[in-house]
């Protein structure tokens, strides 16, 4: 049997050359077949990534309109976290990753059994999509973080209230963007905390928020990309915009990178991971969390580094060398939010001045709703002056504005 395959010719009209079987069999068994989970603006960017590869891409998502909606090459419409749904997506691919934790780890799990590669493993997924079983893995591997105290229930958050205030609750499952957390101040924001397992743990007087991307192979190579310094809008708990690389001295970044390949290293998982960290006015570095995927603080690698967060990625999964991650300029993201009092269709206020500014990379998510809170988009500066950074950072969060 042969196949045929279009050309253009130089009048612009097409012919057809008739492939044998076997090259046509050999051309396309070179493409791996890999499904996300997750149609979101994580799945967005990674599909843009994929268009350098020999990759056929699958995406699953209950929302038909979702960003990474037409970038696939095969979209189903489904529900993440129902088993079947995930297991029969997954079946007859070669590989999957996710874009969001909140996924159905038991299909996950069947699917590694009869030899799907899955990014990362599941097991690996099942301990950090639930914070207590997070915590509870630092703590096994004498990795620092905050101290804490698990709370079945508001009436246990109630009695050990007093020995970790002021204190972050936060929900063992389900949070997401500041979602599921919150910040214990005094006996009267107990009522704030949630009536369902939950991680209490004592607030540390934070002098900086780190991020320290970490991909590591299916051989266990790994590679860093310079740790980032994060900051965050107070209200909506939301990563505002962060600096690259971050502002620490050489006795701190060899503290974050350690910490970091420890955290990575004991999952024992090929994948891309993101380990945020605090930094405390005393020099002593905990780890907050871990995201086992690609990762809003990692954004500004599409443009600012030799190979972005989703380049790499796609390595791992791929099987190929892990990417450079040295930085090109040093750089500045800004997270676009959907502003307040406007929900609906999105029109971009301010987009045309933004686009003016030099080394300015602008991200639009494609979503066509906007709401108070949602992210929208996000842009990157690049310069050699950390000042200019900062002036057009704040320029864009002023001009740019996702409204209806």
């Amino acid at each position: 049997m042969a196949r045929y395959i279009a050309e253009t010719g130089d009048s612009g009209s097409l012919t057809f050359l008739l492939l044998p079987q076997t090259l046509y069999t050999f051309i396309f068994a070179t493409m791996q077949n890999i499904g996300i989970l997750g149609g979101g603006q994580l799945g967005r960017m990674l599909l843009q990534a994929a268009a350098n590869y020999p990759v056929i891409t699958h995406v699953l998502e209950n929302d038909a309109d979702c960003p990474a909606a037409h970038l696939c090459h095969h979209f189903t419409k489904g529900d993440i976290r129902d088993f079947d749904t995930v297991y029969s997506f997954g079946k007859n691919l070669d590989a999957l990753t996710i874009e969001i934790e909140n996924v159905n780890v038991d299909a996950l799990e069947k699917l590694e059994a009869e030899g799907k590669r899955i990014y990362p493993r599941p097991a690996v997924l099942k301990t950090i999509k639930n914070k207590i079983l997070q915590k509870q893995y630092y703590q096994l591997h004498e990795i620092p973080t905050a101290d804490f105290t698990i709370t079945a229930d508001l009436s246990e958050l109630k009695k050990a209230a007093a020995d970790y205030l002021p204190a972050v609750h936060k929900i063992g499952e389900g949070g997401y963007d500041g979602k599921g957390v919150q910040l214990l101040q005094h006996d009267k924001d107990i009522d704030k905390g949630f009536d369902a397992p939950a991680v209490l743990e004592k607030a540390i007087d934070i002098r900086k928020e780190i991020a320290q991307m970490v991909a590591i192979s299916e051989n266990g190579e790994t590679a860093l990309y310079p740790p980032v310094e994060m900051l965050f809008d107070p209200d909506l708990n939301l990563l505002d915009y962060q600096l690259c690389p971050a502002e620490i001295d050489e006795k701190t970044l060899w503290k974050v990178e350690a910490i970091a390949l420890s955290v990575v290293k004991n999952f024992k998982s090929p994948g891309l991971f993101a380990v945020e960290l605090f930094l405390d006015n005393a020099g002593e570095v905990y780890v907050n969390e871990t995201a086992p995927r690609v990762h809003n603080s990692g954004h500004h690698t599409i443009e600012a580094h030799y190979s972005s967060q989703f380049d790499m990625l796609w390595r791992i999964m791929l099987q190929y060398p892990l990417g450079n991650t040295d930085a090109i300029l040093p750089s500045i993201m800004v997270n676009i939010i959907g502003a307040e009092g406007y929900s609906g269709d999105v029109k971009y206020e301010g987009l045309e001045e933004v686009l003016k500014i030099e080394n300015a990379f602008v991200h639009l998510y494609g979503k066509l709703q906007t709401k108070p809170g949602r992210k929208m988009g996000h842009v990157t500066v690049m310069s050699k002056e950390k000042q200019e950074l900062l002036f057009q950072s704040n320029k864009i969060k002023r001009l740019l504005l996702p409204k209806s």
